[in-house]
């Protein structure tokens, strides 16, 4: 694990990892048998982290969320989707890389494929904006999610934002409607919506592709109205405070889970999803596959009823 994305809470794994990076080192340089001494190591790396994982505050799971080798939209599109066709721009204004869609095969079915897209190092985050959308980014995903209901075909959306891009060009040109439309459009759309929160689900620009039949969250991903640092800053004036902030807004796959906002938590493995991308994909694409063919056993007019129940239910409450 290379230093410089290392988290806080993960530094105690370092000196074992280092020791195990030492050990195949000589191995390999010397023809020593370690074997036996890497697996006990590993061993022990394995039982450490698991300790670690199981305990993560709110907070580091927000770090975990955020980690920059976390797969991203792209990612999960080239592993475990088939014959991708990327579509560009909202016949407006321009195309935004933030947000990458368009047609894919998922195990034979064609299905519209849509996701928020960060970048890997600046100069792709300048040109993806840090995965925060404009308004052309939201009325193109609009767009292709109206495509996909004219031919009966599935939408799957990718979630991973900080949130919507805030700056004075993205208001002049409409962020709130956009959102707004989004929200609209998609309540009423006929055809199956499936939303995966892979990273970070950030307030309105994660909810405009949020609106689904069904909503999974990847075990250390979290979805919320507004980052932990911005809530603190608000309610404390202190951004510091952004532990406190996170415990407070209930933003995990498990808080949602139990207040019934998420139908489904997809395990990820030891250590994130970065840890290893291709069995979180494997895990995601089950799971996608699952939930399409079970909705698509369901006419279009049962499942736009069937999606306002879901989301009038929430958040009512009983007097006793």
């Amino acid at each position: 694990m290379a230093s410089a994305y290392t988290l806080e809470f993960e530094k105690p794994l370092q000196e074992l990892e280092r020791q195990i990076e030492e050990l195949r080192r000589l191995q390999t340089e010397r023809q020593i048998d370690v074997d036996g001494e890497v697996a006990a190591l590993q061993q022990k790396l394995d039982t450490l982290k698991g300790e670690i994982y199981s305990k993560l505050t709110p907070m580091q799971r927000v770090t975990v969320a955020r980690h920059p080798r976390r797969p991203y939209s792209l990612d999960y599109l080239s592993t475990i989707f088939t014959d991708f066709i990327e579509l560009h721009g909202d016949r407006l204004f321009m195309d935004d890389p933030a947000i990458v869609g368009g047609w894919a095969r998922l195990a034979g079915v064609s299905v519209m494929v849509i996701g928020h897209q960060k970048g890997r190092d600046t100069k792709e985050n300048l040109k993806r904006n840090f995965g925060m959308p404009h308004p052309e980014g939201y009325r193109k995903a609009l767009r292709l999610m109206q495509l996909a209901a004219r031919f009966g075909a599935p939408v799957i959306t990718l979630i991973d934002t900080p949130g919507a891009y805030p700056g004075l060009g993205a208001e002049e040109r409409g962020q709130s409607e956009a959102l707004a439309r989004n929200i609209l459009e998609m309540s009423a759309l006929e055809t199956p919506i499936v939303t995966c929160v892979i990273g970070e689900g950030g307030s309105g620009g994660a909810l405009a592709l949020g609106v689904a039949d069904r909503v999974l969250m990847l075990e250390n991903s979290v979805y919320s109205v507004i980052t932990p640092e911005g809530c603190a800053a608000i309610l404390w004036k202190d951004a510091s405070q952004r532990e406190r902030a996170a415990a407070a807004l209930k933003i995990t796959a498990e808080d949602l889970l139990r207040l019934k906002v998420i139908d489904e938590i997809i395990p990820e493995p030891l250590g994130g999803a970065h840890q290893d991308p291709d069995a979180t994909g494997e895990r995601l694409r089950e799971a996608l596959i699952r939930h399409v063919t079970e909705l698509r056993k369901i006419r279009p007019e049962k499942l736009v009823r069937r999606r306002a129940e879901k989301y009038a239910a929430m958040g009512t409450f009983v007097e006793s």
